[in-house]
């Protein structure tokens, strides 16, 4: 109670300084705001508003329940999560924060998921998407689209590794915290005259169909609903990317934004990295857009590989703009945010190790060089890249449905020969 109190205090105090700073600073934070509000109309609102309202629409019809019956073979044993969740990693990753959190607080509304399981969904599942990273950071900021597959890499490769840490989330002591039972898995023995997986398929289409009639709902009703709860959100996402870009320019007039800088600096020093990096990694701590652009144009003295870098870290990150929009969709779904912050902490941290790893063998390639031609080649930059991201999840979405029938086949090989 008394820690509460504490806290309560100093963000009172904390806002009423930031009201202080925009009468002292009217001007600055007007402008502020409508970069932001520029921001969202631009970019935000176009490329996540589609993806908000098919998600919900694929939701009504069923369609995560088909899937997530198919895909239960894989993404149990790998990511401790129902079949479902690999509905969701290929929505997130395709589409970019906060998508991935959205589908995952509906999936828990609805009962698919326990609370634990929805925390480790979210932790993997929230991610830049390709349209931004290869488009706006890599041919946008560092004017270089080589730098698209290291960068892809290393952050697409640490937010799975994330994701196989994460099965082990909540696992000590007995059941999950908080009393959620995970809901049961779909399952079903084929009989003897069954193809090979033909019983999974049957059970996906049963549980799709009985998704569609406890929805209930008409088309249009559908329509509707998905359209409004997704306007709902898109403008919390609108006001949160204003707040944090008001925030983030009286911080800057205040001074406290160099203070930062120079303790950053110091950090970074006494670590062995370029100091000039500091002011990229404190902007992308509150921003993610922000802060990866300071990388592309950091002092250039600074190693290349170390401006990626900081860029993977900024983007496995996401800014606590991006932290402030997961934890308003969580809010009500029984999910703590604690494990999402901490997993973010831990992809940062994977996807720098990563990158610079990864660097010599990737960049001294000849997939680099042609990897180069992509963005320009399809598109990325241009109003178009909803479109291939719709595509780019039609891809991730076959893919990991042939990888769960093969580990459907191989288990009921392995049941085979152990019989034997």
């Amino acid at each position: 109670m008394i820690l509460n109190k504490h806290a309560g205090l100093l963000l009172g105090s904390v806002l009423a300084g930031c009201m202080l700073l925009m009468l002292i600073h009217p001007g600055g934070s007007l402008d502020a705001a409508l970069r932001g509000l520029a921001v969202w109309w631009d970019v935000l609102f176009p490329s996540l508003f589609p993806f908000f309202v098919i998600s919900e629409m694929l939701l009504g019809f069923g369609i995560v329940h088909l899937f997530g019956a198919l895909l239960d073979p894989l993404m149990r044993p790998l990511f401790n999560i129902p079949g479902s969740g690999g509905f969701v990693a290929a929505m997130g990753y395709v589409s970019g924060y906060p998508v991935g959190a959205k589908l995952t607080a509906k999936l828990r509304e609805q009962n698919m998921l326990s609370r634990v399981e929805g925390e480790r969904l979210v932790a993997f599942t929230t991610s830049s998407d390709p349209i931004f990273l290869l488009g706006a950071v890599s041919v946008g900021f560092f004017h270089d689209a080589s730098l698209g597959l290291v960068l892809a890499l290393a952050h697409y490769g640490s937010g799975l590794i994330v994701g196989l840490l994460m099965a082990f989330h909540g696992r000590s002591g007995s059941g999950n915290p908080g009393g959620d039972a995970a809901p049961p898995a779909a399952s079903a023995s084929p009989g003897p005259a069954e193809r090979p997986g033909y019983g999974r398929l049957r059970t996906a289409l049963n549980a799709m169909a009985e998704a569609r009639r406890n929805d209930g709902r008409t088309l249009g009703e559908l329509l509707k609903s998905a359209v409004a709860s997704s306007l709902q959100l898109i403008i919390v996402v609108g006001g949160l990317v204003v707040f944090f870009n008001v925030l983030m320019e009286l911080l800057a007039r205040a001074g406290i934004m160099s203070a930062l800088f120079s303790v950053t600096g110091r950090l970074l020093s006494l670590a062995g990295f370029p100091h000039e990096l500091s002011a990229a990694l404190v902007s992308g701590l509150f921003e993610v857009t922000l802060g990866a652009r300071s990388a592309g144009e950091a002092a250039g003295g600074i190693p290349l590989q170390f401006k990626a870098a900081a860029a993977a870290f900024i983007l496995s990150w996401g800014g606590l703009s991006v932290h402030a929009q997961v934890a308003s969709i969580l809010n009500g779904t029984g999910l703590r945010y604690l494990p999402f912050m901490l997993a973010r902490l831990v992809h940062a941290l994977l996807a720098a190790g990563l990158l610079l790893l990864l660097w010599e063998p990737v960049t001294g390639s000849g997939f680099a060089a042609a990897w180069s031609t992509l963005p320009a080649a399809y598109g990325l930059a241009a109003p178009q890249g909803a479109w291939i991201s719709l595509r780019l999840f039609a891809l991730l979405l076959a893919v990991l449905l042939v990888l769960s029938g093969l580990v459907l086949a191989l288990s009921r090989l392995r049941r085979l020969l152990v019989r034997r």
